[in-house]
């Protein structure tokens, strides 16, 4: 069944973002990268976290696009962060973007939230459990920013197309697929590296969220756990599949980040790993 966009005519415009990193002859290239704070923290953490991650970055060649949700919805207790006010989180995006001269991308979670942050921001991340949100993506689509649809965890990649498909319906192409794992029993994920050519078979790029697979979700504490020292590991796996970006949280100090601290990599690690990633793409492409 074909999808259709909801606002008259909004199908036949053909909407076009250029970001860095995301033009055919880029894919001869280094992976882009997504990362940053899972959560806009403070002045602080935002803008030193994306003067580091530009700095390593340029010096590697890696397109980088900062990442940080202005607001975090889906949280096991009532009690958990949740952001400083969404003005004020997407105003420390928008600064990011315009002192740095990186693209951002943020998590949005309700049809009416897609125009507002696309005011501030690049790229409108659908989240994991909303991927299947018709109202939710189509809002995000007609924004004609980019759309990066998370797969559920309870989703098969073949299913991704679909979720594309809302996106190109409204005019909109500039769609990226992220796979970050699939639930396995009540408290852990696994990561089926077959997902990734399924998904790339739609065109669009598509994308490793190396921090949220290794999620160990619904602790009886209600905090997320997780398994931080195998990030390099999944990402390895990731480039040698030959996925086109990646997803990576980071803070300066995890231990003391106010939302998924137990997933993301420590921000003076960054620089070491990316190295060698990039030297392992580079040896992929060799063959």
């Amino acid at each position: 069944m074909t999808m259709k966009c909801s606002h008259t005519g909004a199908k036949n415009k053909d909407i076009r973002v250029v970001i860095p990193g995301f033009t055919d002859d880029d894919k001869k290239g280094p992976f882009f990268l997504m990362a940053g704070p899972c959560v806009v923290e403070s002045e602080e953490v935002v803008m030193g976290t994306a003067a580091r991650m530009v700095e390593i970055t340029s010096r590697l060649g890696i397109p980088y696009i900062f990442k940080a949700s202005y607001r975090k919805a889906n949280r096991s207790r009532a009690d958990s962060f949740t952001g400083i006010g969404d003005i004020n989180a997407l105003n420390l995006l928008a600064k990011v973007r315009r002192e740095f001269g990186v693209p951002v991308v943020t998590d949005i979670h309700n049809p009416d939230e897609a125009a507002m942050a696309a005011e501030y921001v690049d790229v409108l991340q659908i989240p994991a459990f909303l991927c299947r949100q018709t109202d939710l993506i189509t809002a995000a689509a007609e924004t004609g920013k980019w759309v990066n649809i998370k797969k559920g965890q309870f989703l098969a990649p073949e299913s991704m197309a679909f979720a594309a498909e809302k996106v190109t319906e409204c005019g909109n192409r500039n769609v990226m697929l992220t796979d970050r794992g699939t639930s396995f029993g009540y408290y852990d994920l696994i990561v089926d590296y077959r997902g990734i050519p399924i998904m790339q078979r739609t065109g669009f790029p598509v994308v490793m969220d190396i921090t949220h697979s290794l999620q160990q979700p619904n602790q009886s504490s209600g905090v997320t756990g997780g398994h931080p020292e195998m990030i390099e590991t999944v990402a390895r796996a990731a480039i040698a599949v030959g996925v086109d970006g990646l997803f990576v949280e980071t803070h300066p100090n995890p231990a003391c980040a106010l939302s998924d601290g137990a997933n993301m990599l420590p921000l003076d690690r960054m620089e070491n790993m990316l190295e060698r990633l990039v030297a392992l793409r580079k040896t992929v492409q060799s063959f």
